[in-house]
């Protein structure tokens, strides 16, 4: 029986409400797989936040393999909150955005070109606001009132040397972390969200799109993990040394077997933390052979009861 992973003081027990039919959005989706170089798996999950008042999951994600060069392309994008229709804005972006780099990559550019790739996800928004015309100053404040979203988006591939390399970029608060030797390292600054409710480039959300846009290099060990991910899970994980993060090193220090895995520690329970949850975690393939039975378990510290 499947019973929600508890660390520290549980959140209420309730029974979610269904978010809005239209469009549809599930509570929770998870995927895993391998290339020859590469073992994926990824969730969202709708907080508890959204579940209690009937609401759509506002986070989205987004992840293909590249198969000619063996690379993973992925996008993670967190709705705003205040922005009525945020979970349309995530789920546009992150398609837009992964889809583009899959047609760089088909093109064999030598690097990806960051820019176009954020501006055409913020384009999107804007025509769904316009439907297909030339978005007015009036239309593009609309848009942005709407349907803000963060946005980090790039590229992973494994290095001969067996490290990953990682080139991403990033709009907004979402995360990205390098997980090694059970210690969580941020590879990105935070951008917090305003309290006033005010979407201006001080909020650095689509569809405004920042005036410098480069991608960043990162370099991850063979025996590390890379994770993009929504602060609904940077926020509980903090420095990555309290329960949370203990619990996170134990699970992700080695691919679980079954990608639902993901999704049931994803969505542990802890009071005060109510936001949706979306996590994408990277391993260099032979970590996965290496893992063997390796599976969510109890152990004998600083993880979750199975």
């Amino acid at each position: 029986m499947w019973k929600r992973v508890a660390l520290g003081r549980p959140a209420a027990q309730f029974e979610a409400k269904p978010p809005p039919a239209d469009p549809y959005r599930p509570d929770t989706l998870f995927d895993g797989w391998s290339t020859p170089g590469l073992t994926v798996r990824l969730a969202s999950v709708r907080g508890d936040s959204h579940r209690f008042g009937g609401q759509p999951r506002q986070d989205d994600i987004v992840v293909a393999a590249h198969e000619p060069t063996d690379t993973v392309v992925f996008a993670v994008a967190d709705g705003v909150s205040a922005a009525p229709q945020s979970h349309v804005g995530a789920a546009l972006a992150c398609r837009t955005a992964v889809t583009d780099v899959m047609r760089q990559l088909d093109e064999a550019r030598p690097q990806i070109d960051w820019t176009r790739v954020v501006a055409g996800a913020a384009y999107q928004l804007f025509m769904r606001v316009t439907r297909g015309a030339e978005p007015t100053p009036e239309q593009k404040q609309d848009a942005q009132a709407l349907l803000a979203t963060t946005l980090v988006t790039g590229v992973v591939r494994r290095a001969v040397e067996g490290q990953l390399e990682v080139n991403l970029v990033h709009v907004g608060d979402s995360g990205a972390w390098m997980l090694h030797e059970s210690r969580f390292h941020p590879l990105l600054g935070d951008g917090k969200v305003g309290t006033d409710g005010v979407f201006s480039s001080a909020v650095q959300a689509l569809p405004w799109v920042p005036r410098q846009i480069e991608g960043t290099w990162f370099t991850v060990p063979e025996d590390g993990v890379l994770l993009i991910g929504t602060d609904g899970f940077g926020d509980p994980l903090g420095d990555g040394t309290g329960p949370v993060g203990r619990a996170m090193a134990y699970e992700l220090g080695r691919p679980p077997r079954e990608p639902l895995a993901l999704a049931w520690v994803l969505d542990l329970s802890r009071e005060t933390f109510d936001d949706d949850r979306t996590l994408l975690a990277v391993w260099p393939r032979h970590r996965l052979d290496e893992s063997g039975g390796h599976r969510t378990a109890t152990p004998r510290t600083g993880g979750v009861a199975g």
